[in-house]
């Protein structure tokens, strides 16, 4: 009994700690963007220009132009998570890629340089910046996407020497899979399935085959270790004992867009039944009456949505999977309506945006979902 209640807290401290970590310091303050677009009316739904109010909301409200960073909270005190940025950074992309709009292409150059000056140039040796192998991964994949949309080079190089120092000290040459931390704790979906996607970016990017030969091994063992028969991603497994851990829609979403990078890639269909799998097990074991989960009670895990809508579209999109879109949309539509005066959405998809002090995090996966899926009217 014991031993079980030993490694039932030690998994739930592992799970804590990944989803929960970063550090806060405070940068300037900034005035917000004043050029907000006008609503339309959403009784029904949203509009294209309602997914730019979305952004212009949320920059008004968490970014710092002056150091090109994005704050954790309303209150602008502390510098939201390193992970986070990242995936701030992927809905700058999100909004060029669904614009074309050069200011938006300006911004995640912005957005880059801030987090250069602030997280030592991308230093990935610096053990002070980088704590945890997943924070890495998370900005491989950021900048490798970046490389493609912009051609730039140096987020290339940036990408490959960052994928290469944590294949080095998160591989488990010996049993298989990627450690999430570096006392090597134990094996995380959230480092797994974003090594595979990371992986398959960079393959697609260089034609290097050794990248394609490390996503396919580390999706098999994650499938293998981390996956249950009925779709659900396990959040972690700790040494020889069963995959455990709370579910989450991160996982659930890097590991369909691991089975998606692959898919489009190999054409095998194998890969694509498992991200509709993967989708189904959300679809029918995390919502209520079809609306995801809320997530993050003033914490980071308010931006674990954002991360799923990266990836849910890439399967409706590359995977043809229409039927999941009207459920996506209806999730959309119903944060979209319960959005406060500030024009700031909520994790609590359900409820109205509380009108005090929310993060950055809880405030996210709404804005992203809004500009990667059509507007519904």
């Amino acid at each position: 009994m014991k031993k079980t209640i030993y490694l039932l807290l030690l998994s739930s401290f592992i799970t804590a700690v990944s989803c929960s970590k970063g550090k806060e310091v405070t940068p300037a303050t900034t005035k917000p963007d004043t050029n907000t677009p006008t609503p339309t009316d959403n009784n029904t739904g949203f509009s294209s220009a309602d997914a730019d109010l979305a952004y212009t909301a949320f920059n008004n409200a968490f970014y710092d132009s002056n150091n090109k960073l994005y704050f954790s909270t309303t209150k602008k005190d502390g510098v939201a998570a390193i992970w986070t940025q990242a995936v701030y950074w992927d809905m700058a992309m999100n909004v060029y890629e669904r614009t074309k709009a050069p200011a938006q292409l300006t911004r995640i150059s912005d957005i880059y340089q801030g987090n250069y000056n602030h997280y030592d140039g991308y230093n990935w040796n610096n053990t002070t910046v980088w704590f945890i192998y997943d924070d890495m991964m998370w900005w491989v994949i950021a900048l490798a996407r970046a490389n493609q949309l912009t051609g730039n080079a140096t987020y290339l190089d940036k990408a490959k020497v960052g994928f290469e120092r944590v294949w080095n000290g998160s591989y488990d040459s010996v049993d298989g899979g990627m450690f999430w931390d570096f006392q090597h704790s134990g094996k995380n979906s959230c480092i797994n399935f974003p090594t595979v996607i990371a992986a398959m970016k960079l393959y697609s990017i260089t034609k290097d085959a050794s990248y394609l030969d490390k996503a396919k091994s580390i999706y098999t063992w994650s499938k293998t270790n981390l996956v249950d028969a009925s779709g659900k991603v396990n959040d972690n497994k700790i040494g020889n004992n069963p995959a455990g851990g709370q579910d989450y829609t991160y996982n659930s979403g890097t590991a369909i867009g691991a089975a998606m990078a692959l898919y489009k890639q190999t054409n095998d269909v194998a890969y694509l039944n498992d991200a509709k799998l993967y989708t189904d097990y959300v679809k029918n074991n995390l919502c209520t009456n079809g609306i995801l989960p809320a997530e993050g009670d003033f914490n980071e895990q308010g931006v674990l949505k954002a991360i799923f809508a990266q990836y849910i579209v890439q399967l409706i999109n590359d995977g043809g999977q229409s039927q999941y879109l009207s459920w996506i949309q209806t999730n959309v539509n119903t944060g979209w309506k319960n959005r406060d005066a500030r024009n700031l959405t909520y994790r609590n998809y359900a409820v109205s945006t509380p009108t005090g002090d929310i993060q950055s995090y809880e405030a996210s996966s709404i804005v992203t979902f809004m500009q990667l899926i059509p507007p519904t009217k």
